[in-house]
């Protein structure tokens, strides 16, 4: 029985999916697990991918940019059903070894959304109430050694597990890059679990935010691009027309840009940071890491010291003036926890390779940047100007651009 057999059996899914209102749903699972399309669904795929030619073979990662409503909650917990009762991974597994479902979101009453459709599914159905083995609030153990279960968004507490499906809900709004728990190491974090379960499903579903962070590098990566991830944009209307246009009429009346995201599934421009991504890629040399130090060149350096046990990281860059133009050489960050005296240690070896024995940084840092460095022979001294009246100065009159 492949996914959409279960769907439109009434003994299975089918219970679930009686009104016509799913079609477009239907043809992303078909997509997914690289079943046939109609021309009329591939039409539909074409639409919402991109792409010109369906996959024949099953995506195990797929990105869905969909509008609030939409139902990838929903359809996400019937594809972590299908895998869980519908596939046997138990060759996979060592012995006393579990197979995980993951549900991951920004925090566990969230996950429960995914949680409570996943429960629900199991018990509508006999067959497959029988195989729940045993349920707590946040997981459900099933006979045949596998476990569906909530995680909250950290790198930490995912790992460790061998996971056949991981499902990240709403991960434009988790933890942005400020963090300690960015989405893009939480994803890293999960992807080794999959690594010795083949056929494993990573399915990352949300509605789209501002152009950065895990869910818009992939759609800027992969969308449009046979052979890659599956990502999957389409608005709220498209995949569930049961939700009133007089609602997002409503919405798009109030706040356009908002619910442009929120109903239309487009990433916003208007919550961007203080430099747009397009003014920062313009000033990138793509491909370029870190560039070596050469000599007779006179570089300087900014750090911005951190106490190592809060939630900020401490940086540094390096860089030098060309022709009067500044270009940045060299960046570290390290984020918490650190030894604040081992960082500054790594920072000054790195400053000493450019030549570089005095350093501006943040004046509000305290006396202990100031003294670390010293004894490492690189004097500190505090800038003129607090970071915010350095890029609005760097923003508003270049003959004040500091490096």
């Amino acid at each position: 029985m492949n996914v959409l057999d279960a769907i439109n059996d009434p003994r299975v899914f089918g219970q679930h999916f009686r009104a016509n209102t799913w079609s477009a749903w239907r043809v992303f699972l078909a997509s997914l697990f690289g079943l046939p399309l109609s021309p009329e669904q591939l039409a539909i795929f074409k639409q919402c991918t991109g792409r010109d030619v369906a996959a024949t073979s099953p995506t195990h990662e797929a990105w869905l940019v969909c509008g609030r409503r939409s139902g990838k909650s929903f359809v996400l917990a019937v594809v972590a059903v299908f895998l869980a009762c519908f596939k046997d991974w138990r060759r996979y597994l060592a012995a006393g070894e579990h197979c995980t479902v993951m549900i991951v979101a920004a925090d566990r009453r969230q996950a429960r959304v995914i949680m409570r459709y996943c429960r629900g599914l199991l018990r509508a159905v006999p067959l497959l109430e029988r195989v729940i083995g045993g349920e707590t609030r946040d997981s459900i153990t099933l006979k045949h050694r596998i476990v569906i279960e909530v995680h909250t968004a950290s790198f930490r507490s995912t790992r460790g597990y061998a996971i056949c499906a991981a499902l990240l809900d709403e991960l434009a709004f988790w933890h942005g890059e400020e963090s300690t728990d960015p989405d893009r190491e939480i994803i890293n974090a999960i992807r080794p679990a999959m690594a010795t379960i083949p056929g494993g499903m990573l399915l990352c579903a949300s509605s789209p935010y501002a152009r950065k962070g895990a869910l818009w590098e992939a759609w800027r990566r992969y969308y449009g691009k046979a052979g890659g991830p599956l990502v999957w944009q389409a608005p709220t209307r498209m995949m569930n027309p049961t939700v009133p246009q007089r609602v997002i009429d409503e919405a798009m009346e109030s706040d356009p840009a908002s619910a442009t995201a929120e109903y239309m599934a487009v990433f916003r421009t208007d919550v961007e940071s203080f430099v747009s991504r397009e003014a920062v890629e313009a000033c990138v040399s793509l491909g370029t890491r870190e560039r070596a130090s050469v000599p007779g060149i006179r570089y300087a350096a900014f750090v911005d010291p951190a106490g190592g046990s809060g939630t900020d990281s401490m940086t540094l860059a390096i860089g030098h003036e060309q022709d009067g133009t500044v270009i940045l050489d060299a960046i570290r960050e390290r984020q918490p926890p650190f030894s604040p005296a081992d960082v500054v240690g790594e920072f000054s070896t790195l400053l000493k390779s450019y030549r570089v024995t005095k350093i501006v940084g943040d004046r509000y840092a305290g006396e202990w940047p100031r003294e670390k460095f010293k004894e490492f022979g690189i004097r500190y001294e505090p800038a003129a100007k607090p970071k915010s009246d350095l890029y609005k100065d760097y923003a508003g009159d270049p003959e004040q651009r500091q490096g």
